[in-house]
């Protein structure tokens, strides 16, 4: 299916695409992307009254759909109808809780170009009212989850644009993330980091 942005240019999905296909294999949960891990943990959080964190809907228009037969419509073309923010959030110890989920191939630094202007815009906007905010970023290759807060973002997101590096060194994640071991239930915990977060609050 074809989606498109407000201004006419034409999504590319190929990354989302690659990210499940590298996904590398987890205590039989093979083959699932970190939005999957995700949500699979989110669901465990729900339904034992820990927190209430929810995948944002992405804004789209339909704009061509076919009707083959009443029973089996197919969406043929779409557009964003506004930038998405990040892509989860929600409520956790009566804290306000936003973050995006990103992975990446490479084994030695996480390139800031997965991220989008409007998403850190949102991201300081949301701290800046109390929020808490973080990055859970996954290595694939490496097969490690770290979670990192929103101000070490912000600091390699600001030098890069007066001429700092375009990423993040894995160093930065081992030594000022979390790191986030898989578990049974939930499979990530990451609300473990956010108690270490809330902690030095």
């Amino acid at each position: 299916m074809k989606f498109n942005y407000p201004t006419g240019v034409t999504a590319n999905n190929s990354s989302a695409s690659n990210a499940k296909v590298n996904a590398a294999p987890v205590y039989g949960k093979r083959g699932m992307s970190l939005e999957e891990e995700i949500n699979t943990s989110n669901t465990y959080y729900l339904s034992n009254a820990i927190a209430v964190i929810h995948k944002k809907p992405t804004p789209i228009q339909i704009v061509k759909v076919d009707y083959p037969k009443r029973s089996a419509a197919t969406i043929r073309e779409a557009y964003f109808s506004k930038a998405s923010t990040t892509d989860y959030n929600g409520v956790y110890k009566g804290k306000y809780i936003d973050f995006d989920a990103k992975e990446t191939t490479n084994t030695t630094s996480f390139p800031l170009s997965n991220f989008h202007e409007h998403q850190i815009n949102h991201m300081k906007q949301c701290q800046n009212a109390g929020g808490i905010c973080f990055t859970i970023v996954k290595f694939v290759k490496l097969d490690k989850i770290f979670l990192l807060k929103a101000e070490d973002l912000f600091h390699f997101w600001d030098n890069k644009e007066t001429g700092g590096r375009k990423s993040i060194p894995i160093s930065t994640f081992e030594e000022n993330g979390y790191l986030i071991n898989y578990h049974i239930n939930p499979l990530i915990p990451y609300l473990d980091a956010v108690d270490q977060i809330m902690k030095k609050l």
